[in-house]
């Protein structure tokens, strides 16, 4: 570009900046354009999220769980969103997928941690050791500063209509069958109790874990629920197949 050219640009660019009125317009002008370009593909697209093989919704039990870790506000400090960067996919593992949490009402991204992630913390540490930290987190992680929440072990777990919760949740778009809500009271107290029939609950749900997860077997308590929920975080999913997968669905889609 000559020196003219320059010159007549700056003078233009100077002349926006000074026009208040001119510079709006301007602005309007590329965000619009740039809102098209982003949702314009929307609509020709058939859904904008891919489901990936693997992915199925909540037990009854890890629902309550889930809901327990919302209700004693654990997702402000501990975020479940793995970003593609070098050092959180070293400490965490796999970057998260959008299609991993389809299936949350409400879903527990964030960036801010006071401690780890634990989008794929399931598997990971024994039930044990759960449960203790949970009761004592200095008893396992000294430098913790997060409470202990050892009154988790001694409430039973009352959930007042557990139909009910599944229901809600099919409404808004989550694939429950009328057999999952219609077995969802029992499914909940099976899932914790060794001496239950669990075959039909495994079958409903796939890769769901049923054992005792709080070390009394005699209760189902909301210890239960809640390690029971942090145990299947993360193990749904074979994450290398299913982020090619959702990488292809978006090539498509654009």
């Amino acid at each position: 570009m000559s020196t003219p050219d320059v010159e007549a640009t700056l003078s233009g660019h100077k002349r926006l900046e000074r026009n208040v009125t001119l510079l709006g317009v301007a602005t309007l002008m590329v965000v619009a354009i740039g809102g098209l370009v982003e949702i314009a593909p929307l609509f020709w697209i058939d859904n904008t999220l891919e489901k990936v093989e693997g992915m199925r919704p909540y037990t009854p039990l890890e629902q309550a769980g889930r809901d327990i870790y919302v209700r004693e506000g654990c997702h402000t400090c501990h975020s479940q969103m793995i970003r593609p960067f070098r050092d959180e996919v070293e400490r965490y593992g796999h970057y998260s997928l959008a299609a991993e949490s389809m299936y949350d009402h409400p879903f527990q991204w964030g960036s801010k941690r006071t401690g780890p992630d634990l989008a794929r913390v399931g598997g990971r540490y024994s039930d044990a050791w759960h449960v203790q930290h949970l009761v004592d987190p200095q008893s396992v992680v000294p430098e913790s500063i997060m409470p202990s929440y050892g009154f988790l072990a001694k409430a039973d777990i009352a959930v007042d209509d557990p139909a009910a919760n599944l229901r809600a949740l099919s409404r808004v778009g989550v694939p429950y069958t009328d057999k999952d809500i219609a077995s969802a009271a029992q499914d909940l107290r099976a899932q914790a109790d060794p001496e239950a029939d669990t075959a039909d609950l495994l079958q409903r749900y796939p890769k769901a874990q049923a054992r005792d997860f709080d070390g009394d077997p005699t209760r189902v308590t909301e210890m239960d629920a809640l390690v029971a929920y942090l145990q299947m975080l993360g193990t749904l999913v074979d994450v290398n197949s299913a982020a090619a997968q959702e990488k292809l669905a978006t090539e498509k889609g654009r």
